[in-house]
């Protein structure tokens, strides 16, 4: 059981005691979240609450650590998952009965609603038990001006229920709340009530002199300091108290005030076909039947249904609010806005104010309005705002009064606020209002269509309301024609007008309303179209700094064009934008700026990210030959150095991850655009890295499909070729050896056409090892031959290091020790002379390798293990993985098995992790072998007979045989010899045909068993 605390101290507690929640920041923290527990609270509002002046730099990360702290205390004590992150902020999930305002607010409405039944001693007794959970002040302890008016609201709510519990006293007869009562009139002098309900104890006590010096009191209080008199109701008692002819059963006169003589309603109709919404229509519905409504803002982007929530919201209200229903329509977004005088003015006309009373000044017209709505219950909608300035003299004085207000901007400014944020609707939802307006058997029947209309139109409202609105009146227009006219983008806003209703002239409002700087970012974003950005991104597009950028962001974020989409995972801030205004603003780039301006934004982009990757290859260069194109020297893309953190560098593979996205989309764009070269220096500097093994093949697909096709069009032989290497590459790097000797072949030939000799010798190197791995030795060494005499000529020693090790290990399989020592000692040097502490870690490996082959195991275990200490040191888990598990069978040969099963679980996890067939069907075998030494035969078919099934998804024949092998010694082991037999002679027959160790060292055993005597 969960309990959280608001009335009095902010504190959380369950059956094992308190659970202890840090200082007041992370309290003030928690309170916001409760307060508007089950809804998202943005980051930016939480800032505001933790630090209403002055917050640090560090502000979105210090909530980070709050937040993460206030997790860890509820995990100590069971509770998990409360918080969870949710753009763009945090939601706490709870149930009602959790939260002790919430119990507090159900205790009253069911007081409310015995009073209303007459049963007075269950309504004392349920206000007493809803009073009896506070501890004192609300929120006390929380230092935040933001809270403030939550809790002076939630104070009200007290003293609210205090009067209530009263007053169901008084009717009972009960007057053993005099010193309580006393206490309470003290400190709030001018309520007037509290004062009419002493008056009434104090005159049935017979204290009737004491109850007519209370009034003095207060009446002097009134008129000091506020210059008022006392209002009608205390005044007829206190007439009533001079007469001596008080009711006894209420403290109130007999007669009541009148009703104001005129109730506006003035709410527009609430749209027939309004669906979804649940739950922030529930939530506005249930606040604002509170005793003390407030103030609640609708915000959202352009056409995302504000309006059609708040007006269905106020009809289902209206009851609730008997003194009036007034609303205006404040232009927020047109080039001339309604001022506030102007709608004040209209506001006192409709509550029957004789114009010729109105005044004149702004100022006045609130002081009148607020006075005259003062101990009314009315309901203010305010129907897109522009600011803060706008709305605030529109806000009544009176507790009663309820303000609802819709606008694009959130409206930080408004002080305790309830801020609900419209996203697009849900799926279901959007299906529902195109069937609501287009009919249910025409979507019915289309089901594929609506699905591409509501995938085209992002399931916002406006558009589906406008596409609604086109089927509905063209009955005879099939749902598929018109999703077909949706798709093309350049067609696409404007189909989505009907009548009145256009999305293009939604967005068209927020985007004029912006500033300059705003709106050249806004059509830049929209002009290089990737899925999301990051403020450095931005800045590049704005050829200025990722702070300016963050800064234009937050204005495109608060008018709704642009979503925070929250931190990627090493915490950089995303922002995306909507479909439909990329469009638009597309639109607006290629009509507003120069072309050459555009594409020099694009290029600098594709150029702050190349810069970032050649950093990080500095730190993660490569073991083999990479072709790189020439450096390009159109100054399009050239810009300063870009200045890489040692977060990104230390980190290099969560932000290739956080940014891969964006990398995709920007270098097709650049592509498209014509830029083939500097899209193939991109693809080759990504090529020339390594990171942690990763496994990003559709990544790697689209930017070297991409760069190969531009390079096409342009004609650029050259890059076509370093293109089609960089394609054999990838194939090589999905097991896809087949399709990777066919690219490298055509690269081959073009790099001997265009005479270059370092593309050669890359296309060799490609094919050398794409003929190793499914165990064609021969052609192997071939290719790898011609590759180590060329790069011998270039004197390149990384590419000597990489050669000579892959020949080394095709030498190795084909049991050629000598020649296997020679290359693979040529290869270590090498590498070591360039400094590459990663082609080092590969050589040394194979030399593990090698080392087990001819029975040196110890050694074989110090090789693979300095292998693992350097990939491990590299970040790089999938190659301390293969180290790890020749370390293992190294480990087994000494008699080790015990110790070596470890290392290949983990091994066997990390090739897993990232989807490494190799890794896994090798580790697969090894385990496989040291069940069968172990005599455990079924977990060893079992392993052997898995990894078969992995090398089958694999073109590499010769290690499946090696497999079969060992299958041969479970089957043998198990007496049956027959399977024994049959496994044995199909994996020589491979081993022969392929020119494996194993064949000779097959037919050195039959040689040897012929000498023996007999």
């Amino acid at each position: 059981m969960l309990e959280f605390r608001l009335l009095g101290p902010v504190e959380a507690s369950c059956l094992d005691g308190a659970i202890p929640l840090g200082g007041t920041k992370p309290r003030a923290l928690l309170a916001a979240l409760l307060l508007d527990h089950d809804h998202v609270v943005s980051a930016s509002r939480l800032v505001d609450v933790v630090w209403p002046d002055n917050p640090p730099e560090s502000a979105r990360a210090l909530v980070q650590t709050y937040v993460s702290s206030l997790r860890k205390s509820f995990a100590r004590y069971g509770f998990r998952d409360l918080i969870t992150t949710r753009p763009p902020g945090y939601l706490l999930r709870l149930r009602s009965s959790d939260l002790d305002t919430n119990t507090f607010a159900g205790l009253v409405q069911q007081a409310r609603a015995a009073a209303n039944a007459g049963d007075d001693d269950q309504t004392a007794a349920l206000l007493r038990e809803a009073l009896s959970l506070w501890r004192g002040p609300a929120l006390s302890g929380v230092e935040s001006s933001p809270l403030a008016a939550e809790a002076r609201r939630l104070d009200q709510l007290r003293l609210a229920a205090l009067e209530e519990r009263f007053e169901a006293q008084l009717r009972l007869g009960r007057l053993d709340h005099m010193a309580e009562l006393t206490g309470l009139v003290s400190r709030h002098p001018a309520n007037e009530r509290l004062r009419g309900q002493l008056m009434t104890t104090l005159y049935r006590l017979g204290r009737q002199g004491d109850a007519l010096a209370c009034y003095r009191e207060g009446r002097d209080v009134l008129v000091e300091e506020l210059g008022v008199e006392p209002g009608p109701e205390l005044a007829a008692l206190h007439a009533a108290i001079l007469r001596g002819d008080m009711p006894e059963d209420s403290s109130l006169p007999a007669a009541q005030t009148a009703s104001p003589t005129v109730v506006p309603a003035q709410i527009p109709p609430a749209p027939a076909d309004f669906t979804g919404r649940a739950d922030p229509l529930e939530r506005l519905v249930f606040d604002l039947q509170r005793p003390c409504p407030g103030v609640h803002i609708v915000a959202g982007q352009g056409g995302s249904g504000k309006s059609a929530l708040a007006t269905f919201a106020a009809h289902r209200i209206a009851k609730s609010f008997p003194d009036g229903l007034l609303f205006a329509e404040l232009r927020g977004m047109s080039d001339m806005p309604a001022t506030p005088g102007e709608v004040l003015g209209g506001f006192l006309r409709a509550l029957g104010v004789d114009p010729v009373q109105v005044p004149d000044s702004a100022r006045e017209r609130t002081e009148l309005f607020r006075s005259f709505v003062a101990n009314r219950r009315v309901l203010v909608l305010l129907d897109d705002a522009a600011d803060e300035r706008q709305v605030r003299p529109l806000l009544p004085g009176g507790q009663g009064c309820g303000v609802l207000i819709t606008s694009r901007d959130r409206l930080p400014g408004l002080s305790g606020a309830c801020l609900i944020e419209l996203e697009m609707l849900a799926d279901g939802e959007a299906l529902g209002l195109l069937s609501s307006i287009a009919g249910d058997d025409r979507v019915a029947a289309e089901p594929e269509a609506a699905q591409r209309i509501l995938s085209v139109c992002e399931n916002l409202p406006l558009a589906i309301r406008v596409v609604g609105a086109r089927l509905a009146t063209r009955r005879q227009l099939p749902l598929e024609v018109l999703a077909g006219r949706l798709t093309d983008e350049r067609q696409r806003l404007d189909e989505l007008c009907a009548g009145d209703l256009a999305v293009r002239t939604s967005i068209g409002l927020s985007y004029r309303a912006l500033a300059d700087e705003a709106k050249v970012a806004l059509r830049r974003m929209a002009f290089i179209s990737i899925p999301d950005f990051s403020p450095e991104v931005v800045g590049w597009l704005l050829d200025g700094d990722g702070a300016g950028a963050e800064r234009r962001l937050e204005l495109l974020v608060d008018s709704q064009l642009v979503t925070f989409a929250g931190p990627d995972q090493l915490g950089v801030l995303r922002y995306r934008l909507h479909d439909l205004v990329r469009l638009y603003a597309r639109e607006a780039a290629e009509a507003e700026e120069p072309i050459e301006e555009l594409h020099a934004a694009v290029a600098r982009v594709v150029g702050g990210w190349l810069r970032v990757l050649e950093r990080i290859a500095e730190h993660f260069p490569p073991a083999d030959i990479v072709w790189r194109q020439e450096a390009v020297s159109a100054p399009q893309h050239e810009s300063e150095p870009v200045e890489v953190s040692s977060r990104i560098l230390d980190r290099a593979s969560e932000w290739m991850q956080g940014e891969e996205a964006a990398m995709a989309s920007g270098i097709e764009r650049a592509a498209a655009l014509g830029m083939h070269e500097l899209v193939c220096e991109f693809v080759a500097s990504r090529a020339a890295m390594e990171m942690e093994g990763a496994n990003r093949f559709d990544f790697r697909a689209r930017i070297v499909g991409a760069a190969l096709e531009a390079s096409r069009r342009a004609g650029d032989a050259q890059a076509e070729a370093g293109m089609l290497a960089q394609l054999a590459q990838l194939r090589y790097a999905q097991d896809l050896y087949g399709d990777a000797r066919r690219h490298f072949s055509e690269a081959l030939s073009r790099f001997r056409l265009i005479h270059d000799v370092r593309g050669q010798a890359a296309a060799l190197a490609g094919l050398g090892a794409a003929c190793r791995e499914p165990g064609r030795l021969a052609e192997a060494l071939h290719f790898l031959d011609q590759a180590a005499t060329l790069l011998q000529a270039l004197d390149d020693q990384r590419g000597i290091g990489y050669v000579y090790r892959l020949r080394g290990s095709v030498r190795l399989e084909q049991g050629d020790f000598d020649g296997t020592q020679s290359d693979l000692d040529i290869s270590l040097r090498a590498y070591r002379a360039v400094g590459s502490e990663r082609g080092a870690a590969y050589t040394l490996r194979t030399m593990g390798l090698y080392h087990r082959a001819i029975g040196e195991h110890a050694e074989a275990m110090r090789m693979c293990g300095e292998a693992a200490a350097i990939f491990e040191r590299l970040g790089d888990e999938l190659m301390q993985s293969y180290a790890v598990r020749a370390q293992a069978k190294a480990q087994m040969r000494l008699g080790d098995a015990p110790g070596a099963l470890p290392r290949l679980e983990w091994a066997l996890w990390a090739a897993r992790k990232v989807n490494d067939r190799w890794g896994q069907a090798n580790t697969l075998r090894v385990l496989g072998q040291l069940h069968l030494a172990a005599g455990r035969l079924d977990l060893a078919e079992s392993c052997l007979d898995a990894a078969v099934s992995v090398w089958d998804t694999i073109d590499a024949p010769l290690w499946r045989a090696r497999t079969r092998h060992d299958l041969c010694l479970v089957y043998r082991a198990r007496g049956d010899v027959a399977a024994a037999d049959e496994t044995l002679a199909e994996a020589c027959r491979v081993f022969h045909d392929h020119g494996a160790r194993e064949y000779k060292e097959f037919c050195r055993c039959i040689e040897e068993n012929l000498k023996q005597p007999r």
